[in-house]
């Protein structure tokens, strides 16, 4: 108890874009009334549990979250695909949405004409959770593609959720050593002169931390590539019975997507890979133009809050260029003189919730996190910074606390805590341990992480490409440093000027304004893979998902069903709407694929698709 006592006294440092603490988890929330909802409709059901499954060697489906149409399965591997082990084993947490014409009695059926197997998907991160973003999104992404088509299938890749050994680097602590960690928070790289130096010691030190828990996790740390990963998918894919692999990946879902495709080209059915790693950058370990197109997103606040006017933006001016000018005033202000805000206590019975000090690195994250999702967030971080301005805290408060919160700080002393050898009891965004454990393991060190003076060069570069949040997304790379563990098995990248020949073409999507995924990937990925093509959508934000649009949406269904790759003049899509519009657009358009696709679109922009990121 004096422990928690502790941990409220300290709480005024903890909420969504406060901490820059390795590892720290960002959660974007798009539609949050909608989303705290919804968690309450896909929580796990009394009496399931994933553990009630038994491992097995081969899939074996089982009735699981109180929904006719879903599967789970939880699936044994081997750790080492290279050398297998009957002692040393992972278990893949695996989910289905059956195709709605292949069901009949409640029971599978694949015998009618128009069933096409099944498509797999992976969320992104790396750390994202296939199972919970099939509960929360699955049946639009399969209304999509069509439901009485295809199955919808993930699974937790190794290390992440219900899949175990999970990574939890704070194996053997407890809990609130962990959440003592993250509280001191260093900010920024550029919040304070040395931060930069400070924070690559922190990230060194909790590299450590992971490296010295390998043994107590069973070795996952050096099997945790996107090779297994890719193994492991293809596993699944013959224990269906199936030979080729159709597939829809997001942001980091290409990586796998791409790497799959590259090891096992004959393998690829159908490939959509949509918000575009660069392959060649994710497999050196440079990780710099991930940020291209960065600011482009920012600019676009600027323009569309002005072209809204002062009543649909609360941050409105005269110009775009005067709406820039008060933000970096803003910015400035806050840099010097924190706004603190004092909440009221709404129960007399619990402890009063802390201040909270709105510093500028929270400013800076939040502002981060806002180009992920312009359409759900531009219009709530305009209000932000127009309270922000005047002094006002409340409105930032209220933003970046998490809906589902009901105390002032009901995960530090009462988080479900399991051993990484038992699957989760629910279904959680993502696995925050698992996204170095994964990114780190598929490059070779790299020389930007040589010393400290070297990532300060690295971070000043990246505040020079994008003045939005380089300094924010410093935290990508910097969380491999001193790492020593090395994989037992890493994808060596595709070579240059080598193009693989699938099976299939791979169809590449991208935003043409995407914050950590620019377009210029997805045409760089494309050239390594003989007869692929890059559709663009004209919209803002991380992955078509931040913006979903029917256009895209029907080539991405065209592309599975019939095998139709966008022509040279069909390669571009409009959105759906904009940041600041007050409607969704009703004239969309309907046509003989009756109301399915267009209702799933819809209500992906209605409701929003709640994204994991590992930092913000």
């Amino acid at each position: 108890m004096l422990l928690c006592l502790a941990l409220l006294a300290l709480y005024q440092l903890k909420h969504l874009h406060s901490e820059f603490s390795l590892p720290s988890t960002q959660k974007i929330f798009q539609g949050e009334e909608e989303s705290a909802k919804k968690e309450e409709e896909v929580e796990d059901p009394p009496g399931f549990k994933w553990a009630d499954i038994v491992p097995t060697r081969t899939l074996t489906w089982h009735p699981c979250f109180d929904s006719p149409l879903h599967d789970c399965a939880r699936l044994d591997v081997p750790m080492d695909w290279i050398y297998p082990s009957e002692s040393e084993r992972v278990v893949l947490a695996v989910i289905r949405i059956r195709a709605q014409q292949a069901v009949v009695n409640g029971t599978s059926s694949s015998s009618s004409s128009d069933y096409r197997g099944p498509v797999f998907f992976n969320p992104g991160g790396p750390g994202g959770s296939g199972v919970w973003s099939l509960l929360h999104h699955g049946k639009e992404l399969q209304a999509i593609l069509g439901a009485e088509k295809y199955d919808l299938i993930t699974f937790d890749p190794r290390g992440i959720g219900s899949s175990v050994p999970r990574i939890e680097c704070w194996t053997g602590r407890s809990s609130q050593e962990r959440t003592i960690w993250e509280l001191q928070d260093v900010g920024t790289v550029d919040a304070h002169p040395g931060t930069v130096y400070d924070a690559f010691s922190r990230a060194k030190v909790f590299s450590k931390i992971c490296d010295e828990s390998n043994e107590q996790l069973g070795g996952i740390l050096e099997h945790s590539s996107t090779a297994y990963h890719a193994r492991d998918m293809l596993e699944i894919l013959e224990q269906m019975g199936e030979t080729r692999l159709k597939y829809w990946g997001f942001s980091y879902g290409t990586i796998l997507g791409g790497t799959f495709a590259a090891m096992y080209p004959d393998r690829v059915e159908r490939m959509v890979n949509d918000g575009n790693v660069d392959y060649e950058e994710w497999y050196r370990g440079t990780q710099i133009n991930f940020n291209h197109d960065t600011d482009k997103v920012l600019e676009a606040f600027f323009s569309l809050c002005h072209s809204a006017g002062p009543l649909r933006c609360a941050f409105y001016s005269l110009s775009p260029a005067q709406i820039k000018t008060r933000l970096s005033s803003l910015l400035s202000a806050i840099r010097h003189a924190p706004v603190v805000y004092y909440p009221l206590d709404s129960n007399s019975s619990s402890p009063s919730p802390p201040p909270e000090i709105i510093t500028y690195s929270k400013l800076r994250k939040m502002i981060s996190t806002a180009l992920y999702q312009p359409i759900f967030r531009f219009p709530k971080i305009a209000n932000v910074l127009a309270a922000l301005e005047v002094g006002n805290g409340r409105t930032y408060y209220e933003y970046t606390s998490s809906p589902e919160n009901t105390g002032p700080f009901p995960s530090l002393c009462f988080s479900e805590s399991l051993p990484p050898s038992i699957p989760l009891s629910r279904p959680e965004e993502g696995t925050a341990d698992a996204y170095p454990a994964i990114m780190c393991s598929d490059s070779p060190p790299s020389d930007i992480l040589s010393s400290p003076s070297a990532f300060a060069d690295y971070a000043s570069l990246l505040q020079n490409m994008s003045y939005a949040a380089g300094a924010v997304q410093a935290a990508f790379q910097l969380s491999c440093v001193g790492r020593s563990l090395r994989p037992k098995w890493r994808f060596p990248g595709i070579p240059e000027q080598e193009k693989v020949k699938t099976h299939f073409p791979v169809l590449f999507v991208n935003n043409f304004a995407d914050n950590v995924t620019p377009l210029v990937s997805a045409r760089n990925n494309s050239g390594s893979f003989e007869g692929s093509v890059v559709l663009v959508q004209n919209s803002y934000g991380h992955t078509t998902l931040a913006a979903p649009s029917v256009c895209t949406a029907r080539k991405i269904r065209e592309y599975f069903q019939l095998g139709k790759l966008p022509g040279e003049n069909e390669r571009v899509c409009e959105g759906d709407g904009l940041p600041f519009d007050d409607v969704i657009p009703e004239d969309i358009g309907e046509d003989d694929e009756g109301d399915e696709l267009v209702h799933a679109v819809r209500k992906m922009r209605r409701e929003g698709v709640k994204i994991w990121v590992p930092f913000g």
